[in-house]
């Protein structure tokens, strides 16, 4: 085996560090610019001047690494869109711009809107580029638009809306990095269809993806069996439905719906089987990895050229290539070189969970895996390939369960029951798929094959319904802050080189990273404590917070239903580390320190109170003079919630403005907070 080329993980790390600076720093791209030309010189003359002598040259080595953080720089600068002169944001707007775009990328469609990522052509008949996100409202007569169709439409920009509530998820940060910065809401008739030729590979890859979907439905495939293999085979996972794919979560199988290297590896074997004649040709060593190489990547593409598919083709594109060569590999160099390549391309991938994760995973099983698998030595080869698969499983969990603990705070302990069932199979599965496809596509597809790949599908997703329904087996609401995460790959890698060195060195630094650990923890329980008001923004419904160290009550109106499916105090209780959550109706009077709130529902009762409030919460859209409130009862503050219509809420905000006092609308300004 190939030595772990320290040199390339060096510079990876600086390329990491010049793409996070980037992220955070806001720094001028003509310094960075010229800063890393004018040390690539330098450099180079340095080299030019002292060859013989430069691998002992320390001040070399300083200046290639500066020089790597500042193309790390320059790449995420590169990539800024908003930098571009032609980008919409840099151009002149108007209250309704003319805009013509093109269909990127088909979204997940929410209950009234059908989502797509477009980029935009012309803004006010200027040449322009940039994205935008597009929600077109459902129409039953109108079929979805396909990737590279040309619309044009005239509409008013609209910002994409950050977080209402503290600790909510920030799907408009997630969209910057997408270089997504307005939305449009459009319905069917504000659009004038220009054309659906198709100019991009990503136009003829949906339109592949479109004809084998309908070449599956003629044959006879059903909604759900068809989302799945859309899923596994095509990196397709919009039209799944919510019950199976909440169920593919909560079992710890969310993984094999993203097309990542276990799918990759697997159709690697089959074209390595498959194209095994091309090495009784002159050239075949040569012709042979090009061929899979270009196979793996247009699967790529098709797939959707996700996080984890591009990290996965990467990766055994090197891996295939070094083997055709009969040179010798370093799993670690491999995914390091795969990294730096792909990060050098797509720097904003750094900050993707998808990415995050499939190197965790992968990092974690090549790490963890061999030593969790010298404990047993199985006698016989069906139990040698389930531990096998057992130890992949826990290696690859003991990889991501820091980073998904932050991200998604729940652990599916059931993990290893549907990973040991579902993996053995899926080789088989997806083998079968890509099978399917082809006689799908040819024309050939029997009917009995039809019968059989549905009733594998079908009986797939009932076995993950299956282990799902034991949810007092899914850990929920775990609270894991960043330092935590940082602290537990620390723990992980010195625990790793404990079983390899064996020395103290290493088991003094595992105690010091456990007991960084629970200093953190103990410092997370400290922060925790002391008191809070929060009025919380909650489209039709009221819900107040009152927050006491590790207590919450939570006064709401909501139906049994919502309360089930709302995440708004959910995700507080994560965020500040609640452990006890009571639950009480609504109050007309609050006390805070020292401070009182009156709240002033539909009835609009407020006449005759004995006290003057510090606060005025409107709710339920109360019909009333405002004035006349603020002049009776001279409020320092009025709040209105999300549950007044926002045809009141504007006026109220007019009135406030007159009348010289603040005014808070938690449907604007996200949830009121006292501390």
């Amino acid at each position: 085996m190939k030595l772990l080329n320290f040199t390339i993980i060096k510079l990876t790390i600086c390329l990491v560090i010049g793409i996070v600076l980037a992220h955070y720093v806001n720094i001028s791209f003509n310094i960075i610019l010229y800063s890393t030309i004018g040390l690539v010189v330098l450099i180079g003359l340095y080299w030019l001047l002292l060859k013989t002598k430069i691998d002992r040259l320390p001040f070399f080595g300083l200046l290639t690494y500066l020089c790597m953080i500042g193309i790390g720089m320059s790449s995420y600068n590169i990539q800024n869109e908003k930098l571009q002169l032609h980008h919409y944001t840099n151009l002149n707007s108007e209250d309704f711009n003319s805009i013509t775009f093109k269909i990127k990328e088909r979204l997940k469609p929410d209950n009234y809107n059908n989502k797509y990522i477009v980029s935009v052509n012309s803004f006010n008949n200027q040449n322009a580029s940039g994205q935008l996100l597009i929600n077109i409202k459902k129409d039953s007569l109108s079929k979805p638009l396909a990737v590279d169709d040309l619309l044009f439409t005239s509409s008013q920009l609209q910002i994409i809306q950050k977080p209402l509530n503290p600790h909510q998820f920030d799907y408009s940060k997630y969209l910057e990095l997408k270089q997504v910065y307005h939305q449009l809401y459009l319905k069917q008739d504000d659009l004038l269809f220009l054309s659906n030729s198709k100019t991009t590979i990503y136009g003829y890859a949906d339109q592949l993806r479109t004809q084998i979907n309908i070449k599956l439905i003629e044959a006879g495939f059903k909604d759900n069996a068809l989302s799945i293999m859309n899923a596994l085979l095509l990196g397709q996972r919009q039209n799944i439905d919510k019950t199976i794919y909440n169920n593919y979560v909560n079992s710890g199988t969310i993984h094999i719906l993203a097309v990542s290297g276990l799918h990759v590896g697997i159709l690697l074997l089959i074209l390595n089987f498959l194209f095994k004649p091309l090495l009784r040709l002159k050239y075949g060593n040569y012709i042979r990895p090009i061929v899979l190489v270009i196979i793996l990547w247009a699967f790529a593409v098709i797939a959707g050229l996700s996080p984890s598919v591009t990290r996965a083709v990467a990766m055994f594109s090197i891996i295939s290539v070094a083997m055709h060569l009969k040179r010798p590999t370093n799993i670690y160099n491999t995914l390091i070189i795969s990294a730096f390549v792909i990060l050098l391309f797509k720097p904003t991938f750094l900050f993707e969970v998808g990415f995050q994760m499939s190197y965790l995973a992968v990092l974690g099983i090549v790490s963890v895996q061999p030593i969790i698998y010298r404990l047993w030595k199985p006698k016989y080869w069906v139990s040698d390939k389930l531990w096998q698969i057992f130890t992949v499983t826990l290696a690859a969990q003991a990889g991501v369960v820091p980073i998904s603990l932050f991200y998604f705070h729940q652990f599916p302990s059931l993990f290893f029951i549907s990973n040991i069932v579902v993996i053995p199979f899926l080789g088989l599965i997806l083998g079968i798929g890509l099978l399917v496809i082809v006689l799908a596509l040819m024309n050939t597809l029997p009917d009995l094959l039809v019968l059989a790949y549905s009733f594998i599908i079908d009986s797939l997703n009932a076995f993950i319904a299956w282990v799902a329904q034991f949810e007092d087996f899914l850990l929920r609401d775990i609270p894991f802050t960043i330092l935590q995460v940082v602290c537990s790959y620390f723990i992980i890698v010195a625990l790793v080189q404990v079983h390899k060195h064996k020395n103290f060195k290493w088991v003094a630094i595992s105690l010091v990273g456990l007991l960084c650990f629970q200093s953190i923890s103990f410092y997370n329980s400290y922060k925790a404590q002391g008191d809070a008001f929060i009025v919380f923004n909650k489209s039709r419904f009221s819900m107040i917070g009152q927050k006491h160290n590790n207590e919450l009550l939570v006064h709401h109106n909501l139906d049994s239903v919502k309360q089930k499916t709302d995440n708004v105090i959910k995700n507080f209780v994560v965020g500040e580390t609640i452990d006890s959550i009571l639950i009480s109706d609504l109050k007309s009077v609050y006390q805070f320190k020292k401070k009182t709130l009156l709240v002033i529902d539909s009835l609009g009762v407020y006449k005759g109170i004995s006290f003057q409030p510090n606060y005025v919460l409107l709710r339920n859209s109360p019909r009333l003079n405002l004035n006349r409130v603020i002049d009776s009862l001279k409020p320092e503050q009025i709040i209105a919630d999300a549950s007044n219509y926002k045809s009141y809420a504007k006026r109220w905000k007019v009135t406030c403005k007159h009348k010289k006092i603040p005014f808070h609308y938690t449907n604007e300004k996200g949830a009121f907070i006292i501390e």
